[in-house]
């Protein structure tokens, strides 16, 4: 009886330390993805800065060809 008792007290023990073994995977397996999602939000974060950087350069290119234009003019309005 007393065996059956220490090893009904084993097995409930084993039981606990199976499920906090479990709960310690699900939480890291949490923290995965989690880390999956951050990798993929900066992903999208520097794609979005690449963008926004092209789009800059596209309006400099831009204003440069617009003062260029207006160097023209005012170069042609000088000469006549």
């Amino acid at each position: 009886m007393l065996l059956l008792l220490l090893l009904l007290q084993l097995l409930l023990l084993l039981q606990q330390l199976l499920i906090l073994l479990l709960l310690l995977l699900l939480l890291l397996l949490l923290l995965l993805l989690l880390l999956q999602l951050l990798q993929l939000l900066l992903l999208l974060l520097l794609l979005l800065l690449l963008l926004l950087l092209l789009l800059l350069l596209l309006l400099l290119l831009l204003l440069l060809l617009l003062l260029l234009l207006l160097l023209l003019q005012l170069d042609a309005a000088f000469f006549t």
